[in-house]
């Protein structure tokens, strides 16, 4: 076990795509921070301040943004996407393109566009699969002249399939469409760059495969349609001249905080600021190579077992998610089985989903594995 992390060991913590763990050192500056403010108040303001800008520089080095500026905190990537969908200029008979498979946070969203005259089309990915074509020609091929965007999650939530974001960025610059991209399942798995890959808005929370507490999101939105997105919470936080609080003209902040209204999560930011700090120090790239480690051995297990890969075969369709099946074992009940070992981890996708971290432990992996073949015969 890396030393950042103090898991049970009766614990086999396979559920980073659901909530991750925080580092000892994310645990121990939110209980500093609790313990501050229960012994001396707000004293220490200005230097929660600092925290949370220090957070913003490494949100903004994590993605590549140009300045940390570009970075807003929100509550959730619900939240994020909320601001771009209902900030965008819509006109009926527009329409815009995503994945039936979709968690609902970026699936619900679009759909609620449909009163204001909006159509959402949906790209069926096993019926993709079926035609032996792949899902970025297949979106490309939804759109026309009335498509403003395509809209879609990096890692897909229950089997992972990870879409080529370059291939896509390149494909509606070209056509002059926004790519809007919900992040949660790919950041602090891989390595993502906004001078490679240029999207127009990025959410993604900060709880999953960036160790950090719930509550506390990153929205990026391109710097020049920023401006151009209506906005429908108003406070003082969103303020160009945040902190003049007796000044009666206003006008929003030209920078991002433009999207936060209010007071922020101090106590999530000092949590998340030090997760990054982990990550950050261990180097996305690592990172990504020790997952991919750990998920090749798991698809090594499940194909050596005789189970049913679910999740992407090829490395580069593939994240930090690996679900399966098992032949004759209901995922429901193995789900359970597995749930009350001790192992922590998720039905979705119509089986069980694996999602290790960087740092979990080989043997946990083949203790995981050992159970789910224990249950699978305890039902036979």
């Amino acid at each position: 076990m890396h030393p950042e992390f103090d898991l049970s060991p009766d614990l086999v913590h396979l559920n980073h795509a659901g909530v991750g763990p925080w580092p000892r050192r994310a645990a121990a500056a939110v209980a500093a921070f609790v313990a501050e403010n229960a012994a001396r108040g707000s004293l220490g303001y200005p230097a929660w301040i600092s925290t949370e800008q220090s957070l913003r520089r490494r949100l903004a080095d994590l993605i590549g943004a140009p300045t940390p500026a570009d970075i807003a905190l929100a509550k959730s990537t619900s939240e994020g996407l909320s601001v771009v969908a209902y900030g965008l200029d819509w006109r009926p008979g527009d329409n815009l393109v995503g994945i039936a498979q979709e968690f609902p946070s970026n699936r619900v969203l679009w759909e609620s566009l449909a009163p204001l005259g909006v159509e959402y089309r949906q790209l069926d990915l096993d019926a993709c699969s079926a035609r032996g074509t792949d899902p970025e020609a297949d979106l490309l091929a939804l759109c026309d002249q009335r498509t403003r965007l395509i809209a879609i999650s990096w890692v897909q939530y229950a089997r992972g399939l990870r879409l080529d974001l370059e291939r896509l960025s390149a494909g509606c610059r070209t056509r002059g469409i926004l790519l809007g991209l919900d992040a949660i399942q790919g950041l602090g798995a891989l390595p993502f760059d906004l001078t490679q890959t240029p999207v127009d808005f990025l959410a993604a929370d900060g709880h999953k495969w960036l160790l950090g507490p719930e509550g506390l999101a990153l929205l990026y939105v391109r710097p020049g349609l920023r401006e151009g997105l209506r906005l429908h919470q108003y406070g003082w936080h969103m303020l160009e001249h945040r902190g003049d609080f007796e000044r009666r003209d206003w006008t929003p902040a030209a920078d991002a905080q433009r999207f936060e209204c209010g007071s922020p999560n101090l106590l999530g930011a000092h949590g998340l600021e030090a997760s990054l700090a982990v990550l950050q120090e261990v180097g996305l790239e690592a990172v990504q190579t020790a997952i991919e480690d750990r998920v090749t051995h798991l698809v090594g297990r499940i194909d050596s077992a005789g189970y049913t890969l679910l999740s992407p075969r090829q490395s580069e369709r593939r994240a930090g998610i690996v679900t399966f099946a098992v032949p004759g074992a209901a995922p429901g009940r193995l789900y359970a089985g597995l749930m009350a070992r001790q192992v922590l981890c998720a039905q979705r996708g119509g089986g069980v989903r694996f999602s290790p971290h960087f740092y979990t432990p080989m043997a946990d992996l083949d203790r995981a594995m050992d159970l789910v073949a224990e249950i699978a015969r305890q039902g036979a």
